[in-house]
């Protein structure tokens, strides 16, 4: 086993989506992070090239609207916690000798826990590793591993964090720029209006798309479901809002390897 990998460029075997990287993984199906679970994948910008490397899947909440709070608010830890537990076997780093819940777990929770503490404050993983080595000493319990073997996990999950984060702000600096030259829009309507059909729309892709092979005609109801229940008192009622759903799942849809986009339906009013 090799001591020392270097994480950030060499994440997951799951090829991101968007960008071809390796390291996406969906987590949990539905969209609506307290009920059915949501988002799974780091969306980078499809306009003007790749968006670095996009490390898969934190929460990123339609039913709260995250993207627009903090970015703590933007994470959940029991997804994070789920996806580290079914794969941290497959990690270059991981020794058979060591059990995630003893010694693992402690490690990854530093890193995606410490993210938006740090992050925060401009703190590159390295500019932060000093107090994630403290964060982890003081949380590390009966795990085994020394810091020396924990930080590879630590990063791992810090950067798996930081970069879907990054690719949701990237999609929503995309609609915000561009809603106004979309067909479907009305004058009336601002960005904050829509805001919330194109987050439904992208994180709807990753849970009801990708994870579960779903075409949008299909996850339709459920995301109608869902955006009514979230958003039924928003001035953007859904007989409006769909449109921007559906361009949002489509933009997502047409950046992975292989699809067509003249093969895209889009259905306008």
């Amino acid at each position: 086993m090799e001591d020392r990998r270097d994480i950030k460029d060499n994440p997951d075997a799951n090829p991101d989506p968007l960008t071809g990287e390796p390291g996406a993984h969906p987590v949990g199906t539905g969209v609506g992070a307290a009920g059915a679970g949501v988002v799974g994948t780091a969306f980078g910008a499809i306009v003007g090239g790749p968006v670095g490397a996009a490390v898969g899947a934190v929460v990123g909440s339609v039913a709260g609207g995250l993207l627009g709070k903090g970015v703590a608010e933007q994470i959940d830890p029991t997804l994070e916690d789920n996806h580290w537990r079914d794969n941290y076997r497959s990690r270059p780093y991981v020794e058979s000798d060591y059990d995630y819940d003893r010694d693992y777990s402690h490690a990854y929770r530093t890193g995606y826990e410490g993210y938006p503490n740090y992050a925060s404050q401009n703190m590159t993983y390295a500019d932060a590793e000093p107090r994630l080595r403290e964060d982890y000493e003081k949380r590390r319990g009966s795990s085994q591993l020394s810091w020396d073997k924990a930080k590879h996990a630590t990063q791992d999950a810090w950067n798996r964090v930081e970069n879907s984060v990054r690719g949701r702000r990237e999609q929503d600096d995309f609609w915000r720029n561009n809603y106004q030259s979309r067909h479907y829009t009305d004058t009336g309507y601002d960005y904050n209006d829509y805001a919330p059909a194109y987050r439904m729309g992208y994180d709807s892709y990753s849970a009801f798309g990708l994870n579960q092979g779903m075409s949008y005609e299909q996850a339709e109801p459920q995301i109608r479901s869902e955006y009514e229940r979230n958003y039924g008192n928003s001035r953007l009622g859904w007989d409006k809002a769909k449109y921007a759903v559906q361009d949002a799942w489509n933009r997502v849809k047409e950046a992975l390897p292989g699809n067509d986009r003249s093969s895209q339906t889009y259905r306008t009013r």
